[in-house]
Formats: C-alpha cells, sequence, structure tokens
C-alpha cells in the first residue's frame, strides 16, 4: 500500500510502484500474468490449516509490536506459525529494507533496485525491538541486496551485534542472502557474534533455475554454508527445502545427501504455497506422513535436527530446535 496525497493507495500485485525511500518496485516480486489461472478454491487439504494464534506471550508481544509500531516478518508474510512461536518469545525481523534485488518465483516480497539505500538506524532500532518484545530468541532475515558493495554483510553484522549488546541473553539466527558467493562477506556475518547462521537452498538442485532468480545457485548455497562451518565450526548452520514444486523422492535424498557434505547442522522442511497467481503454482502436496519419513532419512545421515512438517518455515520454532523432537510436531501427532 502507498500513499497518494494522504489517501492509501492499494498496489496491485505484479505491477510496478514508487517506494517510500523513491525508487520503482513490482510489488510481491513477479510481474503480473493476465494468463495466470487461480488456484481453485478450496483445493488445500485440512493439514494445512493454521491455528487461530492466541496466548498471553503472544498477546504481549502483539501489543508491544502495536505500541512501538515494530515490523515483523511474522506479521507481514501472514505466518500460520506466529501464536506459536510468540508465545515462545521467538520471532523474525527483516533487515535492509522490503524491496529485494532478485525475483525469485516462490517469494512474495517487492522487488527493485534500492540504489545503496540503507537505514543507518536500523542497527540500534533492532536490538530495541528486541528489547521491547522481550525475545529470548530472534531470526534476522533480510532481501537481497546486489545493489551494496558486500550485499549488506557489514549492516547485518552490525544489527546483530547491537541486539547482542543489548540483549546478551537473545539467542540470534541469521538467515542471510548468498552474498553472491563472496566468502569475505559470509565471514562478516559469521563473525558478529551470532549463534546459527542459514541460507536457504530453496529447492532440490534440478528445479533451481526454475524456481530461484537466475543470480542463486544450489552451489553457491552450499559453498556459503560449507565456508561458514569451516570458518566458525562452533556456529550451527542451517538451511530450508520447499516440497510441492515437482522435485522427486530421489532428488530429495540427493540433496540431503549434499547438505550433508557441506557440514549442515539443521535442515527444515515445508510445503511450498503459492502466494499469487503470478507465481509458481503447486505441483503437489506433501503429507504429514511423507513429511516425518523425510525427517527420518536426515536424521539417518546424521544431521543435528531435521524440522519436517506442511507448515513448517524456515524459522518456525527456531528457539526449539535442537530438543531434537521436531519442535514439538511429533508429540502433536502421536
Amino acid at each position: 500500500m502507498s500513499q497518494l496525497k494522504g489517501i492509501p493507495v492499494v498496489v496491485q500485485s505484479g505491477t510496478k510502484f514508487e517506494t517510500e525511500q523513491g525508487f520503482r518496485a513490482i510489488k510481491n516480486g513477479i510481474k503480473r500474468n493476465p494468463q495466470a489461472a487461480p488456484a481453485p478454491r478450496g483445493d488445500k487439504p485440512s493439514w494445512l490449516r493454521a491455528k487461530v494464534p492466541s496466548g498471553p506471550g503472544y498477546n504481549a508481544v502483539k501489543r508491544n509490536v502495536r505500541e512501538h509500531k515494530l515490523a515483523t516478518v511474522c506479521e507481514e508474510s501472514m505466518c500460520p506459525n506466529i501464536g506459536e512461536c510468540w508465545n515462545a518469545g521467538t520471532a523474525t525481523i527483516m533487515l535492509m529494507g522490503s524491496v529485494c534485488t532478485r525475483a525469485c518465483r516462490f517469494c512474495a516480497v517487492d522487488t527493485g533496485n534500492p540504489k545503496g539505500w540503507l537505514d543507518p538506524d536500523e542497527p540500534f532500532n533492532t536490538g530495541e525491538s528486541v528489547q521491547i518484545m522481550g525475545l529470548k530468541y530472534v531470526v534476522l532475515t533480510s532481501v537481497d541486496r546486489d545493489d551494496l558493495p558486500d550485499g549488506g554483510a557489514g549492516h547485518y553484522a552490525a544489527c546483530v551485534r547491537a541486539v547482542k549488546e543489548m540483549n546478551p541473553e537473545t539467542a540470534v539466527e541469521a538467515l542471510t542472502p548468498d552474498f553472491q558467493g563472496r566468502l569475505e562477506d559470509v565471514e562478516t556475518v559469521v563473525d558478529s557474534g551470532l549463534e546459527v547462521f542459514a541460507q536457504n537452498v530453496e529447492t532440490v538442485k534440478r528445479l533451481t533455475h526454475v524456481v530461484r532468480d537466475r543470480r542463486a545457485s544450489y552451489e553457491q548455497t552450499l559453498a556459503v554454508l560449507a565456508h561458514a562451518k569451516r570458518h566458525r565450526p562452533e556456529v550451527l548452520t542451517k538451511t530450508s527445502l520447499m516440497l510441492g514444486l515437482g522435485e522427486t523422492e530421489a532428488e530429495i535424498r540427493q540433496a540431503l545427501s549434499d547438505l550433508k557434505a557441506a557440514n549442515v547442522d539443521i535442515v527444515t522442511f515445508g510445503q511450498y504455497l503459492r502466494p499469487t497467481v503470478n507465481h509458481l503454482p503447486v505441483e503437489r502436496y506433501v503429507t504429514p506422513e511423507q513429511f516425518a519419513e523425510y525427517r527420518r532419512w536426515g536424521l539417518e545421515m546424521g544431521f543435528l535436527e531435521v524440522v519436517s512438517g506442511p507448515l513448517v518455515r524456515s524459522s518456525y520454532r527456531a528457539d526449539q530446535v535442537l530438543q531434537k523432537n521436531n519442535v514439538g510436531l511429533d508429540s502433536e501427532s502421536a
């Protein structure tokens, strides 16, 4: 939504608009496709129904977010797990603006060229937001910023340090861009004092060029994750795959094998859901039983944890990930 002489204007998905910072972007990342057919109504299976968020922890975080006009990915992406995470004192905050320089075909983030724009107050404001929300665990994620010489690595690290300085007991996970594979920029973030470094491979190797922006690659993400682990072995490394895009079970096994070879500690699996009619269609809905099977594969390969379920997102219940119980999903299905 933008403003026209003080009047809110709704920007249609797939159309260009001007941001508050004065540059052009495409709403939801992918240009409008007049031939795109909407998904049939009622086509989602019952296991994809999310719980209505509630609870004292959720209400407290929500109240603080409203009072202080804070922005979280949890709300802006309409995450189905917001109630569980906020009740546990976990939230995800987006850094470096809301406009991405890439246009991945699964993602509804706006795309454009921010032309080097950054908010110099963001590190302090991020640390203060974590403090106000009373978070025990925060995931700092961001758009890709290929317009910046270091991909925003220095700014990212400054935000992590600010969170740690103001909230020394809060664990920090950074879900980062791939920095175009520049390993010195990866080191800048990994050296910032975080506990978990994440970069999402998103899908299996064969589908990468279909699903992700051409500047991303399967091999590049593996190299980034492998280097992060080599550089600081004590930092946990993590990645995520969406399922339902046309991958085969053999390809899922191969992806797990490749990630294990890169010494990744934690893998998450979730169902791909089409954000708009301009994005890739869902090829299949993976059943809870299949998700459980993929988790077993990963644990048998020796991953520290594999979080797997239809509504799982890369930062889902990240605070619980080392309890080795599929962040509580196992007990729900028992």
